[in-house]
């Protein structure tokens, strides 16, 4: 169950949005040749603006409306931060694009980087609304993990181990790296006073780290889904668990997603936090 509508109107941003989803919906799958390389970013604006308006309506209060600069600057945030998971992957080599060889390295970097950047945006507009869902919101305190000072330099050092692993024997650990970021960053996050996800699963309250992971889990459905009939379009090589495929993805891969949404959240606050705390310590209301 989710939560009732206010009495806000829908903005006039999320009528643009959901423009955007159905002309460049159709466009990426009907089209033949390549279209994906200018319609993914407008396809996923599009999804951002319509949550956007959608979280607006449900709580008055939203990315776009809080601070529309800081949204801005969410995207920029964004793409070096997926690029950072492009270069492990260069050692996972865990997918590949079908249609980069059509492009220079100029040319892909640009359209890659313009796609990149709506990952965060996307991710975290849906934890906002998967925020406003009773079911959420009714949650009890759960266990307390990483309060302690000693506990979180055993997460860290557990994520150091990962990546180490994720590295040297890909072919068996690449799995890890969906992980082992969130475990090396927040510790760091901690370290600096920057806000972490330590501070809420510290005190048994684990609604922000389940919306986040329900709304990484939404986005995959979509990322995965639109990627199946688009071109240039990804491809999985995902040794030990390629079978029962939901669109391109194994369905033990959707898995990956949900530790995905904690690493976008560390890697923001880490960023953030060397930025300006100030201006971006309430930013992020996932609940």
């Amino acid at each position: 169950m989710v939560g009732q509508l206010n009495k806000n109107k829908f903005p006039v941003y999320g009528w643009i949005g959901l423009y955007l989803i159905t002309l460049f919906w159709i466009l990426n799958w009907a089209l033949t040749g390549l279209r994906t390389d200018w319609g993914f970013f407008p396809l996923w604006l599009g999804y951002i603006l319509t949550i956007d308006a959608i979280v607006y309506m449900r709580k008055s209060t939203s990315l776009i409306k809080r601070n529309f600069i800081s949204f801005i600057i969410l995207f920029l945030i964004s793409a070096p931060a997926w690029w950072l998971f492009e270069f492990f992957n260069t050692y996972t080599k865990n997918w590949h694009y079908d249609g980069r060889q059509y492009f220079t390295n100029l040319q892909y970097f640009l359209l890659a980087s313009l796609s990149f950047s709506t990952v965060m945006p996307a991710v975290f507009e849906t934890a906002e609304f998967a925020g406003t869902f009773k079911w959420i919101k009714k949650l009890k305190e759960g266990s307390i993990i990483g309060q302690s000072k000693s506990s979180i330099f055993k997460l860290f050092t557990a994520g150091i181990i990962m990546l180490i692993l994720t590295i040297t024997l890909p072919e068996y650990f690449y799995y890890l790296i969906w992980i082992a970021l969130y475990l090396i960053i927040d510790p760091i996050n901690s370290l600096l006073k920057n806000k972490t996800l330590f501070q809420y699963s510290g005190s048994g309250n684990w609604r922000p780290l389940i919306a986040l992971a329900t709304g990484a889990l939404i986005c995959g459905f979509f990322w995965e889904m639109w990627n199946y009939y688009s071109y240039p379009k990804w491809i999985y090589h995902l040794p030990f668990v390629n079978f029962l495929h939901v669109f391109e993805m194994p369905v033990l891969g959707y898995i990956g997603y949900i530790p995905f949404s904690f690493e976008l959240y560390s890697l923001f606050n880490l960023v953030t936090g060397i930025i300006s705390k100030k201006r971006f310590s309430d930013y992020l209301q996932i609940i």
